[in-house]
């Protein structure tokens, strides 16, 4: 269990704003007792949350900078200690002077991520929420910046944590039936012990199916286009992404290297990669081109595997198809349908999805976003999904697989009593109420310095 009894008692300090020069600089301290601090810095006493000029001054009482000094006392503070803005000019060198002076008062540089992993040794913020800082720094679209700060205001721990209360209140109705047995209870139907577990468990199912759409909008798709060469996978690149990205001829094995750009739809980050064409290449440069492109296509999670329109899926084609790997989605797009004359549309054959478009005209491209998002099992607009990370979702599937066991084990009310208890326990270190040291260490120091 991580022990949030053992708080840092020492005084930190980093720059909170991005490196590079800017008109606004900030330098932010947490610690205990900083009024003394500021009043070394700045000649006199801070007043709380009010915003007040002030000159930051070395030792020898010459000004470092002019600018403005915000003052939180504990506990009202984000790292729930005492906590200094110093808000002065964006330039480096007078940042890293203010930034010296604070090590000259006694304060030592912060670790990446310190000031949140503070917030939450101090009850601040769960440690779902303090996942989501980062998370709400690093969002790529508008649509995980949203879910990021519903995770952050505490909307995902809020829905953890009714799913362990229906927990412990089933534990309390198995186990009072298993210290008392001689009450001659019934739980399946005295207690309704089944009803409540199957809620439970579609309770569950729904939180981890919004888990794995706020996963996408996290880490997004990679989708990588493959054919044979000359079939257009170059010109759909370049209307996928909406510019001219990837040189485009009729010469056969123009590209040799893996072309990557990263779209929007819907707000999930799509990472396309357009490979070399697959044949055998006798050329030394296509070859390792080639090599490269199977690479590529083993990491994706979905295929596009382009054909000419015109002649539909060749022989050739379908030895392609035949060397995908297992397990991984595959959509044939037939590409240049404008020179074959043929409508754009969607069809099925032999239970694999065929989109037939133009790269050139932009023909069909709708269907093919519309594709995507069914492959990556995003429904709607995506307003009540959670931001969700690989270890929440491997939690929330640990519960679920508990929860399971239990379901099929109702006429042992032992067996049904531990998974519960180990359902409870994967889904408490979701918020961090039961998490080890080492896994904090790991999550905080992938965040910025600063925060």
């Amino acid at each position: 269990m991580a022990s949030r009894q053992n708080r840092p008692a020492d005084t930190i300090a980093a720059i909170a704003t991005a490196p590079g020069r800017g008109g606004i600089g900030i330098v932010r301290v947490s610690g205990a007792n900083l009024g003394n601090f500021a009043e070394r810095l700045t000649g006199k006493l801070p007043s709380a949350r009010r915003v007040a000029m002030a000159d930051f001054c070395a030792a020898d009482g010459s000004a470092i900078d002019r600018g403005i000094q915000l003052y939180f006392p504990a506990p009202h503070s984000f790292t729930g200690e005492d906590v200094l803005e110093l808000q002065g000019h964006g330039s480096p060198v007078v940042l890293q002077a203010l930034l010296e002076r604070c090590r000259e008062l006694g304060a030592r540089l912060a670790e990446p991520g310190e000031f949140t992993r503070r917030a939450f040794l101090n009850d601040k913020l769960d440690l779902a929420q303090a996942e989501a800082v980062a998370d709400l720094i690093d969002a790529s679209t508008a649509q995980a910046a949203r879910s990021a700060l519903r995770s952050l205001s505490g909307e995902f721990s809020g829905q953890v944590h009714a799913l362990v209360d229906q927990l412990i209140e089933l534990r309390m109705l198995v186990e009072a039936t298993l210290d008392f047995p001689e009450e001659e209870i019934d739980p399946l139907r005295d207690t309704d012990m089944v009803p409540r577990l199957d809620r439970l468990r579609s309770d569950l199912g729904a939180l981890r199916a919004r888990a794995r759409q706020g996963s996408l909008l996290r880490t997004g798709l990679t989708v990588v286009l493959a054919g044979l060469p000359n079939v257009g996978k170059s010109s759909l690149l370049n209307r996928l992404a909406g510019e001219e990205r990837a040189i485009v001829t009729e010469v056969a094995g123009t590209t040799r290297d893996a072309l990557r750009e990263t779209i929007q739809i819907e707000g999930i980050p799509l990472h396309i990669i357009d490979t070399a064409g697959l044949r055998d290449a006798a050329e030394e440069v296509e070859r390792l081109g080639i090599e490269r492109s199977w690479r590529e296509i083993a990491k994706a999670d979905i295929v596009l595997q382009v054909v000419d329109a015109r002649g539909g899926v060749t022989p050739a084609d379908h030895g392609i198809a035949t060397q995908l790997p297992a397990g991984i989605e595959r959509i044939v797009i037939e590409n240049k349908c404008d020179l074959g004359r043929q409508p754009a549309g969607r069809y099925e054959a032999q239970g694999q999805v065929h989109l037939r478009l133009s790269a050139t005209t932009g023909a069909g491209i709708s269907l093919l976003h519309d594709e995507l998002l069914r492959v990556a099992g995003w429904v709607g607009h995506g307003e009540d999904v959670v931001l969700a990370r690989e270890r929440h979702l491997a939690a929330l599937s640990e519960a679920g697989a508990r929860l399971d066991v239990a379901a099929d084990s109702t006429r042992q009310l032992e067996f049904v009593a531990e998974e519960l208890r180990l359902a409870q326990a994967a889904l408490a270190s979701i918020t961090g109420e039961f998490s080890a040291d080492d896994l904090l260490g790991t999550i905080f120091s992938r965040f910025c310095i600063g925060k």
